[in-house]
């Protein structure tokens, strides 16, 4: 094995990453794996120059006595770096549509268009945790914060479909007409400018249902007015879509924001309608006995308890619920009572013992948390999803992501759109 070789197999392990200068600047490793995921197609040019050049910083603090130079480093990135990820989600090497994956999370856009046939050619996540998700599945470094120019500067042209699952902001509109400015300082100025400079020919906005009524609606308006009149793109009315509605057991409703390009000739689109499949929690249910640690305790019940008493006297709805196993989840979220109104009974187990600390005993109702593979079913996450941070994060990722049917079904109809009119997508 001569020295290009051995380093191909060892430049992308995580031990040399956390050794090398990776900490100290965020944007290298993110150049070289979004390199390496292009290597095939002419997107790579956007990398290429800081892929070389933190590969050449890696080899030579791995071999100090070896003379690196440039061309040695460019040679090194020849030898099939990509296969070495051993990821079970690998970008499309065919070109049907490129597309970006903003504000990424654990990458269920990227999930859904992927399944269509798109390639995804840039991803930003700020989220570390996220990060380390994402990379394990696709093998990518999602460049960092969104509202950074320099950031920005590593997008490339030419990408057909902007998807971004941007947090709600208020826009300062007092008094003003609502506009692209009185978005500065917010997530969604960023998508707008973007959406500027790039001129994709869809954008694909996913938000929480209560943008609706956010800031007395003004909010949503001055989105609205934005892609519409600031930007010129068709915007049909947004639609609330149901995640239950598309195959998966979780009552999860989000708004949904597509616009189009005036060069595709879109004048008209029909979200998707649901799937008319009966599904419930039985369907996304471990098959084998979940660990112990999942199991309520018997303190922590009576706390859950006495809070949903303490609510109900108040004439609220408040406190914890139990999912049967013939009925639909609630949403998935990070926050609040998100995995308490989420429990169910699981009367399989036999070993009581707790295996972490708590006060109490392990119930024999068979009382538990949803598992965050059970989490990942409900929002449509394959199997073969690796989950490699601790429960804590990983109920986090989760529950900021999406539901990826309802993705994946809406995009296909962006697409059929756009392939419909004048802006068919090679």
């Amino acid at each position: 094995m001569n020295l290009n070789q051995k380093i191909a197999i060892e430049i992308l392990s995580e031990k040399q990453f956390k050794t090398t200068v990776l900490e100290s600047d965020e944007y290298k490793e993110a150049a070289l794996t979004h390199y390496l995921q292009n290597s095939k197609n002419g997107i790579s040019k956007f990398y290429k120059k800081e892929a070389i050049e933190f590969t050449r910083e890696i080899l030579e603090y791995k071999y100090p006595k070896e003379n690196i130079t440039l061309e040695l480093a460019e040679e090194a990135l020849q030898y099939g770096l990509f296969d070495t990820f051993q990821i079970p989600f690998p970008s499309n090497q065919t070109n049907n549509f490129k597309f970006i994956d903003l504000f990424a999370g654990i990458g269920g856009f990227r999930l859904a268009l992927q399944n269509l046939g798109g390639k995804c050619v840039f991803t930003s996540e700020w989220d570390r945790e996220a990060k380390r998700t994402y990379k394990a599945n696709f093998g990518e470094v999602p460049f960092g914060d969104i509202t950074k120019e320099k950031t920005k500067s590593y997008i490339p042209d030419g990408f057909d479909v902007l998807c971004a699952g941007f947090p709600c902001q208020a826009f300062s509109i007092a008094g003003k007409r609502g506009g692209f400015e009185d978005t500065r300082g917010t997530l969604f100025f960023d998508v707008a400018e973007i959406i500027r400079r790039k001129q994709p020919k869809a954008v694909f906005l996913e938000n929480v249902k209560g943008l609706r009524n956010h800031n007395g609606g003004k909010t949503l308006a001055t989105i609205l007015n934005v892609l519409r009149n600031d930007l010129g793109y068709f915007v049909p009315e947004p639609e609330v879509m149901n995640a239950k509605d598309f195959g998966v057991p979780q009552n999860r409703e989000r708004i949904f924001i597509v616009g189009f390009h005036p060069s595709t000739g879109v004048t008209e689109f029909k979200y998707p309608k649901g799937m008319n499949k009966k599904v419930s929690f039985a369907d996304v249910k471990e098959k084998e006995i979940p660990a112990t640690k999942y199991y309520l305790s018997t303190q922590y019940i009576s706390t859950l308890e006495n809070h949903k008493l303490r609510h109900e006297k108040k004439g609220n709805g408040f406190g914890y619920q139990i999912i049967l196993d013939n009925q639909i989840s609630n949403a998935v979220v990070c926050g609040g009572m998100g995995r308490e109104r989420n429990l169910v009974i699981d009367k399989r187990l036999i070993d009581f013992n707790p295996t972490t600390h708590i006060k109490g005993e392990v119930n024999r109702d068979g009382i538990r948390k949803m598992t965050p593979r059970e989490w990942a079913r409900l929002q449509g996450f394959p199997d073969n999803y690796i989950i490699p941070v601790a429960d804590a994060s990983a109920y986090k990722q989760f529950g900021n992501s999406v539901a990826i049917p309802a993705i994946q079904a809406t995009a296909k109809e962006i697409l059929i759109s756009i392939k419909k009119y004048n802006g068919v997508i090679e």
